[in-house]
């Protein structure tokens, strides 16, 4: 299925994509723009984003890296804290 007009970008490349970052780095966080330059392109009129979006969620190797997963910290307030003042 094309996904990307302007460029040609199918599901398959999405998914092929997120299969290689994924190979050479366990650790990376991928994003629709690494997605994109893996792909040699960039986005244009951003009328695919949320289709986009929609096929990267469907992937299965999205996952967050475990050595990410909790970074968040809790506040003696049970309140979730980002580290920011």
């Amino acid at each position: 299925m094309i996904v990307c007009h302007c460029h040609g970008i199918s599901d398959r490349d999405i998914n092929a994509a997120i299969g290689w970052m994924r190979a050479a780095d366990v650790d990376t966080v991928i994003t629709p723009g690494k997605i994109y330059r893996a792909l040699g392109k960039r986005a244009d009129c951003g009328g695919c984003l949320p289709l986009f979006l929609q096929v990267m969620g469907n992937s299965d190797n999205l996952q967050v890296p475990m050595t990410l997963r909790g970074l968040r910290r809790v506040s003696s307030k049970g309140e979730r804290d980002e580290g920011r003042r």
